[in-house]
């Protein structure tokens, strides 16, 4: 297929989950891995003729991995475990999740150590191939055994139960895959289990997370300068000079950008004796953001590792000198090391909240601005609020990140009869992201508005011409191409969702890009 992503199991990387999720580039295996896919598969055949014990092919699950099934009873088996976990509760996950879910599962499993057939992972490709997207409910994985209960929802329909979303429709999962052309599948020896147990969902929210957060980080960069040409700041903090000596390279990188979007900027101050500082959310931003962005260059190297995963278990292993199968059991379906990196991603996104709320409180307290601009940045307050409350939603969405960035992974609860005693909550770790991450976007899109409204008093002193920084202008433009000056008091919250959707889409990236590459 032309453009196809090519699964071996070694090489998925970020923006291909991103190409598959959001723009349904097609997917297709490699020849290597298919090699290696049929080996492996033929590995669990060959066990089972042999009569050996292997945990979740010839015995039960979890408490019941010491009852030994006959030989007979394997696929029924394997279809139980299916059926059985398939107990998920809540929303259900958003088309481009659960295709990021179905993706990184296929990848995880074309590394060939995981005992599936060709035809079966085939099948999980097709769908994902041909738009049949399984109805996937958000909440019940505890992130070990890996995403059991929603990852089964996703095998659900491989084998003809379930429901899936299929050209717009939610319909029953055997329908969804006739009107694709496909059929369902009878699972053999180790599929189920290999289909249900790994990290694929927290991976897929994850992964989408770092992508979202790397876009939500350079916002807040832009947020802040603007802010800072609204107030009247300096630059001066932001020189390299300074940065040298504490050489942290995210702190300097992001000192680096700041100048680059302030660039040619009218509106900051140079030297000043009589006040010679900002305030630190305007000078601590490269401190402040660029610890956010070490977070996020943490998760995404965590993602990149786990993209290209095997955390199923047990696992095959085949000798290339003599043919000898070594089935294992280990725990690489924990997700720790993705719950971590996402309870810290969660912290630093919330402070990048918690600092733009504070830049909102001074761009809207003249006292604590000096008079730069006026009350809640209108004139004729007390017959106008302006935009007083605009800070109160900011504070509420900054204390509600505050109880959201509270570490899933630092709890746990037994499962299993005890035999699961450590579990790593990595899925509700990846939920709470994304509610953080929603939350500053609407904090940023308040600052945005609100510095442009700033700025728009400023050029009663500055001029009509006066220019903004490279990167601040075009932003400042396209914030008011969506909303205007507010001279009063009028309904707020669409100006409010409009330029939440610009950064959403990108497009506050893309006018970024263009001005400070020009």
């Amino acid at each position: 297929m032309t453009n196809s992503i090519h699964l071996d199991g070694s090489s998925l990387s970020i923006d291909q989950v991103i190409r598959v999720a959001y723009e349904r580039a097609p997917v297709e295996l490699t020849p290597a891995s298919v090699k290696k896919i049929e080996r492996a598969a033929q590995a669990v055949q060959d066990l089972l003729a042999r009569g050996e014990i292997a945990y979740g092919v010839t015995t039960g699950f979890g408490a019941f991995k010491d009852r030994i099934i006959s030989a007979d009873q394997v696929e029924t088996l394997q279809r139980n475990i299916i059926v059985s976990h398939a107990v998920g509760v809540g929303d259900l996950f958003d088309i481009p999740t659960t295709r990021a879910i179905m993706l990184i599962r296929a990848n995880t499993l074309a590394h060939g150590h995981s005992g599936i057939r060709t035809v079966t992972l085939q099948l999980l490709l097709d769908m994902l191939n041909r738009g049949v997207h399984p109805c996937i409910p958000e909440k019940g994985s505890l992130g070990a055994s890996g995403d059991l209960a929603p990852l089964a929802h996703m095998s659900l329909v491989m084998i003809g139960e379930g429901e899936a979303e299929h050209q717009g429709e939610i319909i029953p999962g055997r329908e969804a895959l006739r009107s694709a052309g496909l059929e369902p599948v009878t699972l053999a020896a180790k599929e189920g289990l290999a289909l249900t147990n790994g990290t694929s969902v927290m991976s897929a929210l994850g992964t989408l997370t770092v992508q979202r957060a790397e876009r939500l980080s350079r916002t807040a960069d832009v947020a802040g300068c603007l802010s800072l040409e609204a107030l009247h700041g300096t630059t001066l903090a932001f020189d390299e000079r300074i940065h040298a000596l504490r050489p942290h390279p995210r702190q300097i990188e992001c000192a680096a950008y700041l100048r680059k979007l302030l660039a040619d900027s009218q509106f900051t101050r140079g030297h000043d004796p009589t006040n010679v500082q900002d305030a630190y959310t305007l000078r601590c931003i490269p401190q402040v953001h660029g610890a956010v962005r070490d977070a996020i260059a943490y998760a995404r190297w965590v993602m990149e590792i786990e993209l290209n995963a095997v955390t199923d278990n047990p696992l095959i292993f085949i000798d290339d000198d003599n043919g000898e199968i070594a089935i294992l059991s280990g725990g690489n379906f924990h997700g720790e090391p993705i719950a971590i990196a996402l309870d810290y991603l969660a912290i630093a996104i919330t402070e990048l909240g918690n600092i733009s709320e504070r830049r909102i409180m001074r761009l809207t307290d003249e006292a604590s601005n000096a008079n730069v601009l006026p009350a809640f940045l209108t004139r004729d307050g007390g017959l106008n609020s302006g935009f007083m409350i605009t800070q109160y939603t900011a504070a509420a969405l900054a204390t509600e990140n505050k109880i959201l960035a509270h570490p899933a992974s630092v709890d746990t609860i037994p499962t299993s009869a005890n035999v699961e005693d450590h579990v790593s909550m990595g899925n509700t770790a990846a939920l709470k992201i994304r509610q953080i991450l929603d939350n500053v976007e609407h904090i940023l899109a308040i600052e945005l508005l609100a510095a442009s409204q700033g700025v728009d008093f400023r050029r009663e002193e500055q001029g009509e011409n006066a220019f903004l920084g490279a990167g601040t202008g075009p932003v400042y433009r396209l914030v008011r191409a969506q909303a205007p000056f507010i001279k009063s008091d009028t309904v707020l919250y669409p100006y409010i969702n409009a330029v939440k959707a610009l950064i959403v889409s990108g497009q506050v990236d893309q006018v970024v890009a263009e001005g400070i590459d020009q």
